[in-house]
């Protein structure tokens, strides 16, 4: 009998030793995502039909993303700590080597050429921002002052300005929305908020003189599309147009004619919303947008379940980047937002925007497996 248990024990071994890294993720996040991936390759297929190699493109980048997201989550988030200052460091001097050195491709610098591919620094940066702020708050625990709001708003911005300074508004937004949740979430007083919006508001007019000439026109068009419906105004025109004759059931997988004439540009990109709204309609929306809120709502509930500041930090902004995607895309794809280049996660082609969405999630699946820990 003792033989034949300790012969049972030993069956049970190796998957003993390889469970804590196969049981990695939190099933509800894990579930809402997949079933947001399967309508990705759904909608994909009909968007790509007439672009040879981009479903195999989409289905090879969304590979690429669940195994980042699967190293992401068995690396615990003390190492991600330790991981915060060196990778900031390095975005912000691959992004300085952008400015210097960088590729210019139709007006913008936003690339680095090292020989055997192309990066885009700037991608990093989404994340390696919100970690540097998330660790530096980590070390002010429970002796924050003012000036340690002054100190992360001067490391926010010194990567938002360089990138903006290329010129990418889309990714600027992005890493300006992650680094600012984490300031946010950190505990920063309403009364600044409040001040700080007023601010903003009283400074549009300066903004809006270093905005550059398509910057402005993309405001232009968003207050009226018909004024240059050739042009500018045709995205958003042939988008909304897309959008609305899905009408309540949508025209049927494959049969949108918006997007099977090739009325709806970028279809494959940022404007794939369009394509999904045109064939699966009103309810299809409806169903995509319950998945998108099921997927933000567990990530604030890991955040505050999360056993320390970093984690808490972290995780409410990964979370909170992503409503920044959905809200952006969404509003440029129905007119009521300028287009500035954002994904919708999980659901537009790009393999950089999505190995960086593929790395937030797996930071919060890491973040929740470790939650019960204390902190030393």
């Amino acid at each position: 009998m003792i033989g034949t248990a300790a012969a049972s024990m030993d069956r049970r071994s190796p998957w003993q030793a390889i469970r804590q890294y196969v049981m990695v993720f939190d099933g509800t996040l894990l579930l809402a995502m997949a079933l947001v991936v399967l309508i990705s390759v759904a909608t994909m297929y009909s968007a790509a039909f007439d672009f040879p190699g981009r479903f195999a493109g989409h289905a090879r980048n969304l590979g690429v993303a669940a195994a980042v997201m699967w190293l992401a989550a068995i690396v615990p988030p003390a190492i991600l700590m330790r991981l915060a200052l060196p990778l900031y460091l390095l975005g912000i001097a691959l992004l300085i080597a952008v400015d210097l050195f960088g590729i210019i491709n139709k007006g913008a610098q936003r690339w680095l050429d090292l020989g055997f591919t192309r990066i885009q620094p700037s991608e990093m940066l989404k994340i390696a921002t919100p970690l540097m702020l998330a660790w530096y708050f980590n070390q002010r625990e429970g002796m924050l002052r003012w000036t340690d709001f002054l100190v992360a708003t001067v490391l926010l911005a010194l990567p938002v300005l360089l990138i903006a300074k290329q010129p990418d508004l889309g990714t600027s937004i992005l890493v300006l929305a992650a680094g600012a949740y984490v300031i946010f979430f950190a505990g920063l007083s309403w009364k600044i908020i409040f001040g700080l919006g007023a601010l903003a508001l009283a400074s549009m007019p300066l903004l809006w003189s270093v905005l550059h000439d398509y910057q402005r026109q993309r405001v232009m068009t968003l207050l009226d599309p018909t004024s240059d419906p050739l042009g500018k105004g045709f995205h958003i025109i042939q988008s909304t147009i897309a959008v609305g004759s899905g009408g309540l059931w949508g025209k049927g997988w494959m049969l949108g004619t918006q997007t099977h004439l090739e009325f709806i540009p970028e279809r494959t990109t940022d404007f794939i919303l369009a394509v999904f709204a045109e064939e699966f309609g009103l309810l299809g929306i409806g169903v995509l947008m319950l998945l998108y809120l099921a997927i933000i709502s567990r990530g604030l509930v890991i955040a505050g379940s999360a056993a320390t500041v970093f984690g808490r930090l972290m995780a409410g902004s990964i979370t909170m980047s992503f409503f920044t995607y959905c809200f952006v895309n969404i509003g440029m794809v129905i007119g009521i937002l300028p287009v500035v280049g954002v994904p919708l996660p999980w659901m537009s082609y790009g393999g950089t925007a999505m190995v960086t969405l593929g790395l937030g999630a797996g930071i919060m699946m890491s973040i929740h497996r470790h939650r019960t820990l204390v902190q030393t």
